[in-house]
C-alpha cells in the first residue's frame, strides 16, 4: 500500500470513526457489539445519560405493578442475604480468640464452623430465591414492554417509517431492551446488596476498631482513583476499538455482498488494500484496548494487597502495644479486603443504571410518538363499496411550506384503469398514499362512492384497497402463507384460485413443495418475477374493489413483465384500477392517463388523444424526453 494511499484511507476512517464513537456516547444502544476475548472496564459498552431518569424509572416500575408482595419478599432476602455475608466471617472472632487464650476446644471449634456455615448457607438460599423471584419479576415486565411497543409500532404513521431509520427502530427492540431488562434482572438489586453490604461491613469496622477502619478508610479513596483512571483510559481505548470493528466488519459484508461489482472493476487488489488498513487500524486498537482492559484486575489485586498489608502491620501493632484481639485483626483484615470491593462494583452499577434509563428513553420515545389519529365516532363501514374514486382540488405536502401536489382532481369510475405518469418526484406514489390514508389531505376532498374517506373507518377502507408495490415483500413462511397475508381468512382452493388468476399457480407447482414451500428470506429462493406474481396473488385474494399499481414491473425484464402483466389484467377485472408506470407501453390500454409535473396536472386523455396533442405525453412516449 502506497503512502497516497493510506494517507487517504485514513482521513476517510477518521472522520467515520469520530461520528461513531460520538454516536456511541450519545446513543450506545446503536454501538456493535463486542467480539473476542478480554475484561475489565473496557469490555462493558460505554453508557449516555438518560434525560429524564427519574421519570423513566418510575414508569418502568409501572410495568411490575401487581408483584408488590414479591418484591417485598426480594427485598426481605437481599438484607437477609447481605446481612449474612457481613456477619459470616464475624463468627470466626471468638472462636480465634478462643484458641490463642488457650480455653478453645475442638467442640468449640467445631460449633463456630457450623454456624459459619449455617450463615453462608443461609446466604446461598436466600440469594438464589431472591433471584430466581425478581427474574420472573422482570421477565414478565420486560414481556408487557415489549408488547406495548411492539403494538405501538403497529399502530403509528407511515410517517414515522419514513422518518426513522429502520435499523435505529430495530435497536430499540433489541438492544435497548435488552438494557432495561439486564438492570430490572441484577442491577437494581445487585445496587441495593452493595450498599448494605458496604454499610454493614463499614459498621463492624467501626465496632471491632476504630484505628484500622481510619487506615482503610485513607486507603479505599486511592484504590477507587486508581480503577477511576485504569477505567477511563480502558473505555476511551474501548470506543476507538468498537469504531474500528464496525468499520472492519461494515466493509467485509459490503464486500463480500458486493464481490460481483469488485470483480468486474478489476477492484481486487484495491479492496486487499482497504482491508489490510482496517485490520492492522483494528489491531492496533485492540493493543491499547486489551491492555488497558486487561490490567485493571492485576492493578486493584495489588493495590488491595497493599492495603491488606498495611492494615495487617497495624493491627499487628495493635495486638503487641495496645492488647487488641487477635481474632478481631483476623476478621477485620477479611473486612478491609472486601470493603472497596462493593465500592467499585456500585460505580460500575450506577453507570448500567444510566445506560440502561437512557435506552428505556429511547423505547417511551417510540411509545409517546402520536399514532394515527383515532377514527371519527360517526366512522362509516358500509357493507359494500363498488369502487369509485374522486379527487377534487387535492393539495397536500410532507412538510409545511413544501407543497408536493396542487389542486389535483381526477376521478376512476368502477371498473376503469387510470394510470398516473410523470417525472420522479411529480407526486404519483404521494397520491396512492392519500388514498390509503396513510397521509392526510392538506385541503381538497377524496372520496369513494361519493364518502369522503376521512369518514371511513381506517381499517375498512384500506381493507377495500389492494396494492403491488416495485419493492417485493415476502414474509417467512409458506408460499400459501404469504398468498394468503392477503386475506387470512381466505381456503387453501381460495389461494390455489388467486395463484391462477395471477399466472403463478404454474411455476408453484414446479417448486420443490408447492404451496408448502418455505421461502427463504424475502423470497431469494424465487427470481424477481415470481416474487412479483406472488405479489399479484396476494393482492389477487383480498378481492379489494380498488386496486393500486404502483410500478410493479418496472424492477423485471420485458419478458418477464409480459406475464406479470398478463397476471395483472385478469386481476384488474372488474376493479377500479390506479397503475404508476414508468414503461408508458403498459399504460396504452388505460381508460384515462393523467400526466404530472411538479405536483400538477398538465394532460390528461386516453393513450390516442395524448399522442395526438403533441404534448409531455408525446415527448416521453416517443422518446423525445425522459422520464427524470
Amino acid at each position: 500500500m502506497n503512502e497516497a494511499t493510506r494517507k487517504r484511507l485514513e482521513e476517510k476512517y477518521n472522520k467515520k470513526n469520530e461520528k461513531f464513537i460520538k454516536e456511541m456516547e450519545t446513543n450506545p444502544s446503536k454501538a456493535p457489539k463486542r467480539h473476542g476475548p478480554g475484561g475489565g472496564p473496557g469490555s462493558r459498552m460505554p453508557g449516555g445519560k438518560p434525560k429524564n431518569g427519574w421519570k423513566s424509572l418510575k414508569r418502568l416500575f409501572s410495568y411490575m405493578k401487581g408483584n408488590s408482595l414479591k418484591l417485598t419478599v426480594v427485598i426481605v432476602l437481599v438484607l437477609i442475604s447481605s446481612g449474612a455475608n457481613v456477619a459470616g466471617s464475624y463468627v470466626l472472632r471468638p472462636v480465634i480468640n478462643s484458641l490463642v487464650d488457650g480455653n478453645g476446644t475442638l467442640q468449640g471449634l467445631a460449633k463456630g464452623l457450623v454456624l459459619m456455615a449455617s450463615i453462608y448457607l443461609s446466604a446461598i438460599l436466600a440469594q438464589y430465591t431472591y433471584q430466581r423471584i425478581m427474574i420472573g419479576i422482570s421477565q414478565n415486565a420486560l414481556e408487557r414492554l415489549r408488547n406495548d411497543l411492539f403494538k405501538k409500532i403497529s399502530k403509528l404513521p407511515l410517517k414515522y417509517y419514513d422518518t426513522n431509520d429502520t435499523g435505529d427502530i430495530m435497536s430499540r427492540f433489541t438492544n435497548d431492551v435488552d438494557g432495561v431488562g439486564n438492570m430490572l434482572n441484577n442491577t437494581i438489586i445487585s445496587i441495593i446488596s452493595g450498599l448494605i453490604t458496604l454499610i454493614g461491613t463499614l459498621a463492624l469496622m467501626i465496632y471491632t476498631n476504630i484505628w484500622l477502619t481510619l487506615v482503610t478508610l485513607v486507603m479505599s479513596p486511592i484504590m477507587v482513583k486508581a480503577a477511576q483512571l485504569v477505567g477511563s483510559r480502558s473505555r476511551k481505548y474501548y470506543k476507538k476499538q468498537q469504531a474500528a470493528l464496525g468499520s472492519l466488519n461494515g466493509y467485509v459484508e459490503e464486500t463480500i455482498s458486493g464481490q460481483k461489482i469488485v470483480k468486474v472493476f478489476n477492484h481486487e487488489d484495491a479492496t486487499i488494500d482497504e482491508f489490510d488498513y482496517l485490520n492492522e487500524d483494528l489491531r492496533d486498537k485492540q493493543l491499547s484496548a486489551q491492555f488497558f482492559g486487561g490490567i485493571m484486575g492485576p492493578v486493584m489485586g495489588n493495590l488491595s494487597q497493599v492495603a491488606y498489608s498495611i492494615t495487617a502491620a497495624v493491627g499487628g501493632i495493635l495486638c503487641v502495644l495496645k492488647g487488641f484481639d487477635v481474632g478481631g485483626m483476623t476478621i477485620f483484615v477479611n473486612y478491609s479486603r472486601q470493603f472497596s470491593r462493593p465500592i467499585n462494583e456500585l460505580s460500575f452499577q450506577v453507570t448500567e443504571i444510566f445506560s440502561a434509563l437512557a435506552g428505556a428513553e429511547r423505547v417511551f420515545d417510540v411509545m409517546d410518538t402520536e399514532p394515527e389519529p383515532e377514527d371519527r365516532d360517526e366512522a362509516l363501514a358500509p357493507e359494500k363499496l363498488k369502487g369509485e374514486v374522486i379527487l377534487k382540488d387535492v393539495t397536500f405536502g410532507y412538510d409545511e411550506g413544501q407543497t408536493v401536489l396542487k389542486n389535483v382532481s381526477f376521478y376512476a369510475k368502477p371498473g376503469q384503469k387510470i394510470a398516473l405518469v410523470g417525472s420522479t418526484g411529480a407526486g404519483k406514489t404521494t397520491i396512492t398514499n392519500l388514498i390509503t390514508r396513510f397521509y392526510d389531505i392538506n385541503s381538497g376532498s377524496i372520496t369513494i362512492d361519493g364518502i369522503d374517506i376521512r369518514d371511513l373507518k381506517r381499517d375498512y377502507l384500506r381493507k377495500n384497497i389492494a396494492m403491488v408495490l416495485q419493492d417485493t415483500h415476502l414474509f417467512s413462511g409458506t408460499v400459501k402463507e404469504n398468498i394468503r397475508y392477503g386475506r387470512l381468512d381466505a381456503t387453501d382452493e381460495e389461494v390455489i384460485e388467486a395463484a391462477k388468476l395471477a399466472s403463478a399457480h404454474s411455476f408453484i407447482m414446479r417448486l420443490e413443495n408447492g404451496y408448502d414451500t418455505m421461502l427463504e428470506g424475502d423470497g431469494a429462493n424465487l427470481s424477481q418475477g415470481q416474487r412479483q406474481l406472488l405479489n399479484i396473488a396476494r393482492a389477487a385474494i383480498s378481492k379489494a374493489p380498488i386496486l393500486i399499481l404502483d410500478e410493479a414491473t418496472s424492477s423485471v425484464d420485458t419478458r418477464t413483465e409480459r406475464h406479470i402483466e398478463h397476471g395483472m389484467d385478469r386481476l384488474m377485472k372488474d376493479r377500479t384500477t390506479i397503475v404508476i408506470a414508468h414503461r408508458l407501453s403498459t399504460v396504452r390500454n388505460a381508460n384515462a392517463i393523467i400526466v404530472l409535473e411538479h405536483g400538477e396536472i398538465i394532460e390528461r386523455g386516453d393513450h390516442d388523444e395524448l399522442l395526438d396533442m403533441k404534448g409531455r405525453y408525446y415527448e416521453l412516449y416517443t422518446g423525445k424526453s425522459e422520464l427524470e
